[in-house]
């Protein structure tokens, strides 16, 4: 901190999940330190928390080793433009938030040029694939936040101090029953069942997921022709979903989050997820969110060929799903690479539809877990940073 006490941050995200998290901790930072300065990249959620992004954060969201590789000589100049950014600003602290292929790379340069305090918020899965990564991670990154309670340990071996934060997720308020009601009138769904589709926020992965869902979407319809199709778009892909849901039965509501604020957009996705009956996701952090809401869900993901054969052969968990892992459970049904088909995700979802309850116990273990009724997490990741200042080096 410079002499009037001011905190300088550097705070860098990639995706919307990332967006999120680094806006609950950089509104924790300002609760706890309200002289606090803020650069960095990021998208909605931080720059209503006073961040003017370097350069729009849509161009990081990129998942896949093939689906990177036409994009690699542009991402890295991004990466070398964000990092030299970081040098000239010479903050007191770095934070980078998950996209670690991108994140990491900015922190390898800047701790090759300066002793900057660096702090990776969202541990790297190391104990799902390529365990190396954390004594990689540790010649260059001070400090991890990590989402999950049994992460820290991972970290700490690797030499890295890590503080275990929680997730938002635990922190928002459960959606009332007036409100649930509100938005079904609102959006014209009655007293009828709701499949949400949540088919992710890339470009790569809609186009991929998109044409499933649907071929989904159609077998459940048909077995229930009172069912409702409610799809949530992330902003930077919502005129794609908004294209590929067209011809769907169910007839679907596409919410487009670009025309209220940030605040009131997210809030109206979170009562989409109360509202809906079942949901069919993208597997990622969303069925962290579904959790909160009470969703029952249904995880699909496919991808390029390439990179499926080349991470089949290095997962080391049987589940991916986050509400599995943390739970302890088995309880979401996920079709991941080859098992993405149409028929066997529609069958989970009318077997949801027919008993919602049988994901409950999951559902509110992973929560629980995960720290709710405790501190607000992006305060307690505000508050890990903060001490990590005080105590440095060690």
């Amino acid at each position: 901190m410079d002499q009037t006490g001011r905190l300088n941050a550097f705070v860098i995200a990639g995706e919307p999940s990332g967006d999120r998290l680094a806006a609950a901790l950089m509104g924790g930072l300002r609760r706890l330190h309200p002289a606090v300065d803020f650069e960095g990249v990021g998208g909605p959620l931080m720059q209503a928390e006073g961040l003017e992004s370097l350069f729009p954060m849509e161009e990081l969201s990129v998942m896949g080793l093939a689906e990177v590789l036409p994009k690699y000589r542009h991402l890295r100049r991004r990466m070398i433009q964000t990092a030299d950014a970081v040098l000239a600003a010479r903050p007191d602290v770095l934070i980078t938030v998950d996209s670690p292929d991108f994140c990491l790379r900015v922190a390898q340069r800047v701790r090759a040029r300066s002793d900057i305090r660096i702090v990776h918020y969202v541990a790297p899965s190391v104990w799902a694939w390529r365990p190396g990564r954390a004594s990689a991670m540790a010649r260059h990154v001070d400090q991890v936040l990590a989402l999950l309670p049994f992460e820290p340990p991972y970290m700490e071996a690797a030499g890295m101090r890590c503080d275990f934060v929680g997730h938002p997720v635990v922190a928002e308020p459960a959606i009332e029953g007036a409100a649930i009601r509100g938005l079904r009138d609102t959006l014209g769904l009655g007293d009828a069942p709701v499949v949400l589709i949540l088919p992710g926020s890339r470009k790569g992965e809609v186009t991929r997921l998109l044409p499933i869902f649907g071929a989904a979407v159609a077998r459940v319809v048909a077995a229930r022709p009172d069912t409702r199709v409610l799809v949530p778009a992330a902003a930077p892909v919502a005129d794609l979903v908004a294209a590929g849901v067209a011809g769907w039965p169910g007839n679907p509501v596409v919410l487009d989050p670009r025309g209220p604020s940030p605040a009131e957009g997210t809030m109206r996705k979170r009562q989409a997820f109360a509202a809906a009956d079942v949901a069919l996701a993208a597997s990622g952090t969303v069925s962290l969110e579904l959790a909160a809401a009470g969703t029952p869900m249904v995880i699909a993901y496919d991808m390029n060929r390439l990179t499926w054969a080349i991470l089949r052969r290095m997962v080391r968990v049987d589940t991916v799903t986050l509400v599995n892992l943390v739970s302890d459970s088995r309880a979401v049904p996920e079709f991941l690479g080859p098992a993405c088909l149409p028929g066997p995700i529609s069958d989970a979802l009318l077997d949801l539809l027919a008993d919602p309850s049988r994901q409950c116990d999951a559902l509110s273990a992973t929560m629980e877990r995960l720290g709710r009724g405790g501190e607000d997490p992006g305060l307690r990741a505000a508050r890990a940073v903060l001490d990590g200042l005080q105590a440095g080096p060690g």
